[in-house]
């Protein structure tokens, strides 16, 4: 035990003192015996004095120190017992054992003690199972920040309700800008008089300004087909709830000479960063809703994580013939100042990927330029391989076609790479090329997604072109002269076209027609197309029995799904989708199947009044408005099934909501 704590006793210093006093009393005694009875009783009543002082201070601190640690003990209590803070014990099988008397106010329970953590929070237990050390968990209406100690099996709850409140608060209250362009108001008012210009922007303004203040944002018109809004997050919140019903307003405005709806795109910036940083997001927001065909809304904020609403409608025709010259002419100069071309497609290419890049190579050819054709043997399909036998068979066009390693080897940093038929460089046949060159045109049909390519240095993405190879057939009407496209090379550009629209009948402008008239001029042939497109028996019967198992969900939308353990190839899962839109009272198809690779495939189709291409992107997909696929690891048939579902759901009842 500390001495402090000890009885009374006088202190050294003191005893020293006391005993010098005795022996220089002695001397007195010796020397002055009357003068030595005097200091004797003076000293006498100096020490009981002093002992009974020291006796005092002693029984004063050993009070007060008993006072102090009755009074840390009760505030110990209190703490325990009364404070705002939440105190539980658990079990090993998280049940809780003890909770301080704070905890019994938040819940209605009489006692939580004997019942399961997930009294307080459904996902505390898995939370805690997460090894985190602290958590968030929400109790009726109140935020509390957990702290975790594992090793006492203890949980401490502060309540944080108010500095959630405030951060939400800010939250709400952070700049948001929009720009909001008129698709194709330059198209529909060129041939329009002064009056009816005036009238239908008289419209257009009308309904924005009624939207704007409706929603409390402020609009001001910069151009005639360009506006720029102020918000913060939280009307940006209800907008999103809406799905932007300003798209489907302004769409109703049809102009009267040509039936032609008029379609409004928005980009939106958001997060917190300066307002020239918001200007830049939002700009490119615009930018990828524009490339993706207009009519719809994307979102992105300071993480670069984007979102998407709208792009219902199939988007118009909207390039000319000058865009292509100017796109060609762009092209040629990249092509003569560089030492070699390379051109590959996506992954597992198809017809579109293959003719297109065949085109390609005939432009580089024809500007005397070494060109390649990046081809991963191994990843061809049945109808494709037919094609490449036939290029086999033309030993000239044949030794233009390498494979992804000598690609590689070859490679220069004044290589130009042509990516054809995709965007994303996680789908192209070889993405370790995009690295070893600063050159790279990409020149695609499908609609712009999230992930693109980085940096590249020509972009010519169309998607109202019916095909890239369609795409890159205009392209070769302003090359050289001395360019020259024989049949096998005209008809796989062909096979392109014919392939990805069905023969003519989707997603087929009138470009389309001059582009496979060009072609057809050039001695294409539709019986050998025809040939290139046959299937075998044994894949006619695995596509018949994969749709066996279809059911018609909702709004005419057919789902067909594979039996699990059975395996099915991309292409036949892409037929069964393309088969069963040909049957009556179906307008989107979707097939679920197992693929070789152990992934599930889902592979959808319309015909065009539902956007796959969202619904696909919910899952990560992508593609085109009547024609899009994903692939899901980590899954069974029966959870993606249950996704797509809840998806189709969420579109449809967005759409009627809308």
């Amino acid at each position: 035990m500390p001495d402090f704590f000890k009885k009374p006793t006088m202190s050294r210093h003191l005893l020293f003192i006391y005993s010098l006093a005795v022996i220089l009393l002695g001397v007195i005694w010796y020397y002055q015996w009357v003068f030595g009875i005097i200091m004797t009783i003076l000293l006498v009543v100096s020490l009981y004095y002093t002992i009974e002082t020291e006796k005092n201070l002693i029984s004063e601190t050993e009070e007060y120190i008993s006072t102090l640690s009755y009074r840390v003990k009760k505030v110990g209590e209190e703490a325990l017992l009364e404070m705002p803070i939440g105190i539980v014990l658990y079990s090993d099988d998280y049940v809780m054992e003890w909770t301080n008397p704070y905890m019994n106010q938040l819940t209605s329970e009489e006692t939580l003690v004997g019942k399961s953590l997930n009294t307080l929070s459904e996902n505390l237990i898995p939370l805690i199972k997460e090894e985190n050390n602290e958590i968030w968990i929400k109790i009726n209406d109140y935020d509390f920040q957990t702290l975790i100690r594992r090793q006492e099996r203890l949980l401490y709850l502060f309540d944080r309700t108010k500095q959630t409140e405030i951060q939400n608060l800010y939250h709400n209250e952070q700049t948001v800008l929009a720009i909001i362009f008129l698709d194709n108001y330059e198209e529909i008012t060129q041939a329009m008089d002064d009056t009816a210009k005036s009238h239908i922007n008289s419209r257009v303004t009308t309904i924005l300004n009624e939207w704007s203040i409706q929603n409390g944002i402020y609009l001001k018109r910069i151009s005639s087909e360009r506006f720029v809004a102020v918000l913060n997050q939280q009307i940006l919140n209800l907008l999103e709830k809406t799905k932007f019903e300003i798209l489907d307003e302004v769409r109703e405005l049809i102009s009267d000479n040509k039936n032609v709806p008029l379609t409004l795109s928005i980009g939106v910036g958001l997060g917190g960063v300066s307002l020239p940083n918001l200007g830049e997001l939002a700009q490119s927001s615009l930018d990828l809703a524009l490339g993706r065909g207009g009519d719809q809304v994307v979102i992105k904020d300071e993480a670069g994580k984007v979102r998407f609403y709208g792009g219902k409608t199939n988007p118009m025709e909207k390039r000319t013939r000058v865009r292509a010259r100017v796109i060609s002419h762009a092209l040629k100069e990249l092509v003569q100042d560089c030492d070699q071309v390379m051109i590959m497609g996506h992954k597992a290419p198809d017809m579109d990927s293959i003719g297109a890049a065949i085109g390609v190579l005939k432009v580089a050819l024809a500007n005397e330029v070494p060109g390649f054709v990046i081809l991963d043997k191994q990843d061809i399909d049945t109808g494709v391989q037919r094609l490449i036998d036939e290029i086999r068979e033309e030993e000239e066009l044949w030794t233009h076609f390498i494979s992804p390693e000598q690609a590689l080897e070859s490679v220069t940093r004044n290589t130009l790479i042509v990516v054809v038929d995709t965007h994303k460089p996680s789908l192209v046949a070889e993405g370790r090329l995009l690295g070893k060159t600063d050159r790279t045109v990409v020149i695609d049909h499908h609609r712009r997604g999230e992930e693109f390519i980085d940096k590249p240095t020509l972009v010519y993405m169309e998607p109202y072109a019916s095909s890239t190879a369609e795409l890159v057939t205009e392209l070769l009407e302003y090359q050289p002269k001395n360019l020259k496209l024989n049949m096998l090379e005209s008809t796989a550009l062909l096979a392109g076209i014919i392939v990805d629209t069905k023969s003519f009948t989707l997603r087929t402008g009138s470009r389309t027609f001059d582009a496979a008239s060009y072609l057809r001029s050039k001695g294409a042939d539709t019986v050998l197309v025809q040939r290139f497109m046959k299937e075998d028996l044994d894949t006619f019967v695995k596509r018949s029995h994969l749709i066996e198992n279809t059911m018609i969900y909702r709004n005419g939308v057919a789902i067909s799904i594979g039996n699990p353990g059975e395996t099915f190839g991309p292409v036949i899962i892409a037929q069964a989708a393309d088969t069963l839109l040909t049957m009556s009272g179906i307008h989107a198809s979707f097939v679920v199947s197992e693929r070789d690779d152990n992934r599930i495939g889902i592979s959808a189709r319309s015909l065009g009044n539902v956007n796959v291409q969202i619904i696909m992107e919910k899952l990560n997909g992508g593609g085109h408005l009547t024609n899009a696929a994903t692939q899901l690891d980590d899954t069974t048939i029966d959870d993606a099934v249950e996704q797509l579902k809840e998806i189709i759901d969420d579109y449809f009842d967005g759409e009627d909501s809308g």
